[in-house]
């Protein structure tokens, strides 16, 4: 779920999202993995601009959900804290 918001973020805003939780971190242990974790959808990195586009052709974000800054403003707007999230590969 989005449990935080973080406006100071290195990114156009940015949502936590309570991952991994108990049942994840056990999950991962028992398949001997590193669950991750800190993970947050946001917009892009601060001080980006559209002629930047070629830099988000490449997976850039360490495991993040990354939406463009108007997209992540409409998240943020419209999203509250505590809504389940499910993130399918």
């Amino acid at each position: 779920m989005i449990d935080s918001r973080n406006v100071v973020s290195r990114y156009h805003r940015a949502l936590h999202i309570s991952y991994p939780s108990a049942a994840d971190r056990r999950d991962a242990r028992r398949r001997g993995v590193d669950p991750g974790g800190d993970i947050m959808i946001h917009g892009w990195p601060n001080g980006t601009r559209k002629s930047d586009e070629p830099y988000f052709a490449r997976d850039w974000t360490l495991g993040c959900i990354a939406v463009s800054d108007r997209e992540i403003e409409e998240i943020w707007r419209l999203v509250p804290n505590g809504t389940p999230i499910e993130i399918r590969p």
